[in-house]
């Protein structure tokens, strides 16, 4: 079962933008995925999730992830976050979480997959992958939705590998008071 399928078939998207191929072997989505349902008013009326991945930028090959980037509300989510779609994360996905309530960034390993933790204040996670990966927003401008995951895609090869530099421990202690700036009118 691909990641799509399982997003599907599982019920986990919330607002999806777009959820399909972008090439022969490559599927993306993007949009929200659900961490923890909402509370189920009726069969027709459910809530909101109680905590979600936000902002998500997936793309994947056969069953495995190859580059997933979200926003985490808080770092308290991880641990749920990966318990749920932890099968489809190997030592080769490229994973970064840009998370709310962090004071500080790193690069930690949990069970055998490494895990980019970048503090998010107020940009977008789209702006911010740009940047971790050196891509020019004028250079995506007028390409479709897939082309640009397609060059998401293609940048993953000038990636350089970075080493772990923290543990999993010291990213909890890393967690803060820090709330996201809302931008907009006032």
């Amino acid at each position: 079962m691909t990641p799509n399928e399982y997003i599907k078939t599982n019920k986990l998207e919330w607002q999806p933008s777009f959820n399909g191929s972008i090439s022969s072997s490559l599927n993306a989505y993007r949009g929200a995925l659900i961490i923890e349902e909402g509370k189920k008013l009726s069969e027709t009326k459910i809530m909101p999730p109680k905590a979600q991945a936000k902002q998500v930028i997936m793309i994947s090959e056969n069953d495995k992830v190859k580059f997933f980037a979200c926003e985490l509300e808080t770092f308290n989510y991880f641990e749920a976050f990966f318990e749920k779609y932890k099968s489809f994360f190997d030592k080769d996905s490229i994973i970064v979480l840009y998370v709310i309530d962090l004071d500080g960034n790193g690069i930690f390993e949990y069970e055998g997959i490494k895990f980019n933790a970048i503090m998010l204040y107020e940009n977008s996670v789209w702006n911010e992958v740009l940047d971790f990966l050196s891509l020019e927003k004028g250079d995506l401008k007028k390409l479709s939705n897939e082309d640009k995951l397609v060059a998401i895609y293609d940048e993953l090869a000038n990636l350089e590998k970075e080493e772990v530099n923290k543990t999993y421990d010291e990213m909890l202690a890393l967690i803060g008071n820090t709330k996201k700036a809302l931008m907009g009118a006032v």
